[in-house]
């Protein structure tokens, strides 16, 4: 249902004409369909290019500075002045494949300043797009072709956001060695240092904010850095070529985006960046199905066996074959297996360079496992671990994937596994390399080669130690999934290495970006030399609500799984792909609670995560359709559960009746969750 109703209404737009000297400049002004949000966008006597934005009549951004320093010609800051403006607006409902809700609405005003600089300051001109929607803004900036520049090396961004008022962040460092897989800080904003985006605010009014960006294409991912107080401005990625952009015009560069809202649901539910991206380029992508997944994984990730080649190797034929008869009986769709290919022996992490694409180990027959997949209705899902060296994996990249093609494999998770800085890329000579960031162009190119290239041989791809997600799997839906945050394996490592609040924190600030591989499902609730988790049994369901995928995984092993046979039953029955998504519950870094309806029948889901506090929370199912009865099984912390103790293996069940208008009360455990399903009577 795409384009049913697209407007192209001029704005209310007030304009000076007065241009006789830098204390009169001009002054731009466009507002959000709503008119709850007010941009202004002038110059100061300086020629600076300045924007602002109040929200009900309140300053949100005070006067912010746009522009650019560049590595081969004055700052395109200065001397600007305002040539010129246009305006326009949209309104449609557009369909996604797959998603968390199927129909996504737009309603936007847009503004576009031309910005010009004097002679002296070298004659450069760039645009400005201003999006507003009522839940937010995006703009970007579009340099168009002309003779003062042909090509562009950006060395930074000077774009600032300067949030109005004082109040709490949560967020990670940009640019430290573990990319983004780090522990969320909850800090003054005035507290911030550098930070990677999305990063989210609640302001001292109450007022939530995230800030984070939209269609990051062929330019370095920003990073926000805190200047004083309570101002940010956007620094870029770094590059080992100097600038750290460079770029032919004419180009446009992502969008730097924040969402607003009320309440910690008005940013969860919101799609700002989706809606600044470009419709579908691939075409069909039916060949992807939303899908839950087991894996050769689990005992890698806690020492149980081995990546390399060995007594204690994960993937061998035999293995594969019990996870896929595992797979079959329960009813998954795909097993990951890890490990199968030549060039795991020795220090593979940070070089990569002997890792084969195409060619398995010995103890691995790669046709014999895909083949018995597919007789048993399960799809091997392909892995592509890099160790962080491009130049190794594109040079068999088109050949990695034609192979998969042949055998039926639909989906790939790659790897990226280096620390930042670490990626190894194609040097400007053969044997020659040089050092990138996993979020600088270079690599920002590399991810869209490798989604491009699946895409021509009909496969979707799952990242991990990705660039972020910034809402490009609109335009390139074969891009179902990345990482790009700590997940479950760190619980492997040392206990409570993500704490009880940890997933109640992802929701309201990784997940705003987009899905995430988190790999849920340990119900044995320990990891390497029995670690406890700082999660209940119940909350390991819950993830399946919280942290949304279109590839769950069941992470376990499938020995683990089958001895909890009522949460595995749950694990069974909950979709990946849904029709609507709303968060009926919860707090920044506290609990998130949301309520999920199938795409694929009449069934509601409800569940989520809590963080170190035990709470009761009543849960309004006015979602559910007038005049049906449900029948709601429950699975939910047992009586003094806690994540703590060896307590937190306690859950409960229940089974009742439920219908529209009721209330659903439910005590969370410290480290604890819920799951419920809903099914409609006849």
């Amino acid at each position: 249902m795409r384009n049913l109703l697209n407007l192209a209404a001029p704005l209310a737009l007030s304009l000076s004409c007065a241009l006789a000297s830098p204390a009169m400049a001009e002054t731009v002004t466009a507002s959000s369909p709503d008119g709850s949000l007010v941009l202004s966008v002038t110059t100061d006597n300086d020629g600076h290019p300045l924007y602002s934005l109040t929200r009900k009549g309140k300053l949100l951004l005070g006067s912010s500075m746009l522009g650019f320093i560049t590595s081969d010609g004055p700052t395109m800051q200065r001397g600007q002045k305002i040539i010129g403006s246009e305006t326009s607006s949209g309104k449609e409902t557009w369909e996604q494949p797959w998603g968390e809700r199927r129909y996504v609405s737009d309603n936007h005003n847009e503004l576009l300043v031309r910005f010009e600089q004097v002679p002296d300051w070298g004659g450069r001109r760039m645009n400005v797009r201003f999006r507003l929607f009522n839940d937010g803004f995006g703009f970007r900036y579009e340099m168009p072709e002309q003779p003062a520049m042909k090509v562009m090396k950006i060395a930074d961004e000077l774009t600032e956001f300067n949030v109005a008022q004082n109040g709490t962040a949560w967020w990670i460092p940009g640019g430290e060695w573990n990319r983004y897989e780090q522990v969320y800080q909850k800090t003054p904003v005035d507290g911030v240092s550098t930070a990677h985006t999305p990063i989210t605010m609640k302001l001292d009014d109450g007022t939530h904010l995230s800030f984070h960006e939209a269609a990051l294409v062929d330019y370095s991912g920003m990073w926000l850095k805190r200047q004083t107080g309570t101002s940010f401005r956007a620094t870029l990625a770094p590059s080992p070529n100097g600038p750290k952009v460079t770029r032919s015009l004419p180009f446009s560069t992502p969008w730097r985006t924040m969402r607003v809202a009320d309440s910690a649901k008005g940013i969860v539910e919101n799609d700002l960046e989706l809606n600044l991206n470009e419709p579908n380029k691939i075409g069909d992508v039916s060949y992807f199905k939303p899908m839950k997944y087991i894996g050769i994984w689990w005992g890698m990730i806690r020492g149980d066996w081995s990546w390399a080649e060995g007594p204690q190797h994960g993937a061998t034929t035999t293995r594969t074959k019990q996870y896929i008869d595992f797979a079959a009986k329960h009813g998954f769709g795909g097993v990951l297996v890890e490990g199968w290919d030549k060039g795991w022996n020795g220090t593979w992490f940070g070089s990569g360079k002997d890792f084969s694409y195409t060619q398995a180990t010995p103890d691995f027959d790669l046709e014999a496992v895909t083949r018995y997949g597919a007789k048993k209705g399960v799809m091997l899902i392909g892995h592509h671990e890099t160790g962080g060296n491009i130049a190794n994996y594109e040079a068999q990249l088109d050949d990695a994937m034609k192979l998969y093609d042949k055998l039926g494999v639909r989906a790939v998770k790659t790897g990226y596994v280096a620390d930042a800085g670490g990626i190894l890329a194609p040097g400007d000579a053969p044997g020659r390399y040089r050092m990138e960031y996993h979020d600088g162009q270079r690599q920002v190119q590399h991810h869209l080669k490798v989604v491009e290239t699946a895409a021509k041989y009909r496969i979707a791809i799952n990242a991990h130690e990705p660039v972020k997600d910034t809402g490009l799997r609109r335009t390139y839906p074969n891009w179902i999934d990345r990482e790009g945050a700590r997940g479950m394996e760190y619980n492997a490592w040392g206990q409570f290495a993500n704490g009880p609040d940890h997933e109640p924190t992802l929701v309201y600030t990784r997940m705003l970006s987009g899905p995430m591989d988190f790999t849920p499902g340990i119900l044995s609730l320990e990891g390497a030399n029995k670690v406890p988790l700082a999660s209940t049994l119940a909350k390991q369901l819950g993830l399946y609500l919280a942290i949304y995928s279109p590839i769950q995984m069941a992470a376990d092993f499938i020995e683990s799984l089958e001895a909890h046979p009522k949460e595995l039953a749950f694990i069974k029955q909950v979709p990946a792909d849904w029709s609507e998504s709303h968060l009926i519950a919860g707090e920044v870094g506290d609990y998130a609670i949301f309520a999920r309806k199938d795409r694929n029948s009449q069934d509601w889901y409800v569940g989520g995560v809590n963080d170190a506090t035990a709470r009761d929370v009543s849960l309004s199912l006015n979602f559910l359709e007038e005049g049906k009865t449900y029948t709601a099984t429950i699975w939910k912390d047992g009586e003094g559960a806690t994540y703590e103790t060896d307590a937190r293996h306690r859950i409960s069940y229940a089974t009742l009746k439920v219908r529209k208008g009721d209330a659903l009360p439910v005590w969370l455990a410290p480290g604890g969750g819920l799951a419920v399903r809903l099914h409609p009577g006849k």
